[in-house]
């Protein structure tokens, strides 16, 4: 068995990844089971720079606020701002603390200098506005909707004014409230205002929608699709709001599947672009149900990677990450009859597996699911190898300066 699995582990290369695949995918998502570790941000930023070269990808998507990853876009396109800034205000997460993150950042601006439009390398976050704390207020998204159709269509088409929006999302302290997220009657979401707010963000959408040949030849393609991220961003944003008001035990599954639906709508707007490396946790990218338990029940959805491969099939690819040890974090050699283990006996540092293949070198030997003593580690699921096309394994993950300076962030 220990041969065949050796047999079928590569070196981790943009090459070898694809021939895991059985066509150039739209969206290849790489996962990783833990957050917080440049070791495997760098290992993300050396394969997007081989598929850049090698295979012609343009886009790189992360787990982050998708409209603070205008900034970074901007940057990385036209040279707005200055890296600090952009480091400070493009990120959610606190991403932009990384290092491994400045250096992708830095890297792409680099490429992009003094080369045509045609040929830019883009960024993207994929996330809505969400933290674990609770959800941003709708104020940003919406108000930058109305303003690109205000400046374009008849006011008399437009379903309200700029001041009646201001009116009635109010304080935004009012929307991001900690407490919300554990109290329910803390929320906004459900009130008049609110209300009225989705009412008029679906207006505006469809009215977007409506006029899209004439926005397009009056601005661009690219200052479109940015309303069309708003427009996706404000409605995502307030039935988010809707649903942390309510009090059923439906409401955690609700916010979480909410989460990774923002999360796949963004993906599929990225696909229309072109072929875009995608970068998050595994349980975001992953083509199996996810479930967990919150609050002593259990919640079960789809996540953003299942929802998009059903919408893309073969356009969609997915390849996790796996882990021996963070030792940082107290998680240590592998038991050897885990999947871990048995991949932590092969000789190198890091490798690409071809996932099916090593599913059926396995058979019917079914290895023990490894149990992780920290709550910021998803090993692997032995059951699913095979949903995926590949698993990359990294032998072992020693600290960061970023885990130093900020401490992990551990929810996926």
């Amino acid at each position: 068995m220990a041969t065949d699995i050796k047999d079928t582990a590569h070196a981790v290369e943009a090459a070898a990844v694809m021939k895991l695949l059985p066509a150039r995918p739209r969206l290849l998502a790489l996962g990783e089971p833990t957050h917080g570790e440049d070791t495997l941000l760098d290992l993300r930023n050396e394969l997007f720079r081989q598929l850049v070269e090698q295979e012609g990808y343009r886009t790189i998507a992360i787990e982050s606020d998708c409209v603070k990853g205008l900034v970074v876009d901007d940057y990385v396109t036209t040279g707005t701002g200055t890296l600090d800034d952009v480091m400070a205000h493009g990120f959610s997460h606190g991403w932009g603390a990384s290092a491994a993150n400045r250096e992708l950042v830095r890297w792409i601006r680099e490429y992009n200098d003094g080369r045509p439009a045609s040929e830019w390398l883009r960024f993207a976050g994929f996330d809505g506005p969400l933290e674990i704390t609770g959800a941003e207020s709708p104020r940003r998204a919406l108000i930058a909707l109305h303003g690109y159709l205000a400046a374009r269509v008849d006011t008399d088409l437009l379903p309200c004014t700029a001041e009646t929006l201001d009116s009635l999302l109010g304080a935004d302290d009012r929307w991001t409230r900690p407490a919300a997220m554990m109290d329910p009657s803390r929320s906004v979401g459900r009130s008049a205002d609110a209300k009225e707010l989705r009412l008029l963000a679906d207006d505006l959408v469809a009215l977007l929608d409506a006029r899209t040949p004439e926005l397009i030849a009056a601005t661009s393609y690219e200052d479109w699709e940015r309303a069309r991220l708003y427009g996706r961003t404000a409605t995502g944003l307030l039935r988010y709001h809707f649903w942390m008001a309510d009090t059923t035990p439906s409401r955690m599954t609700w916010l979480v599947a909410l989460r990774d639906r923002m999360m796949a709508d963004n993906l599929l707007a990225l696909a229309e672009r072109g072929p875009a490396l995608v970068h998050a946790h595994n349980g975001h990218l992953q083509r199996a149900r996810s479930t967990m338990r919150m609050a002593g029940l259990p919640v079960a959805w789809w996540s953003a990677g299942a929802l998009v491969s059903a919408r893309l099939g073969e356009a969609y690819a997915f390849v996790a990450t796996a882990l021996g040890t963070i030792r940082h974090q107290g998680v240590d050699t592998p038991p050897p009859d885990t999947v871990e283990g048995l991949l932590y006996a092969l000789p190198a540092d890091r490798c690409v597996l071809d996932a099916p293949r090593l599913a059926t070198a396995l058979g019917d030997t079914r290895p023990t699911p490894r149990v992780s003593p920290w709550f910021g580690y998803s090993p692997l699921d032995p059951a699913r190898l095979a949903d995926s096309e590949g698993i990359v394994f990294v032998k072992d993950v020693p600290r960061s300066s970023y885990q130093r300076r900020c401490g992990p962030y551990t929810v996926a």
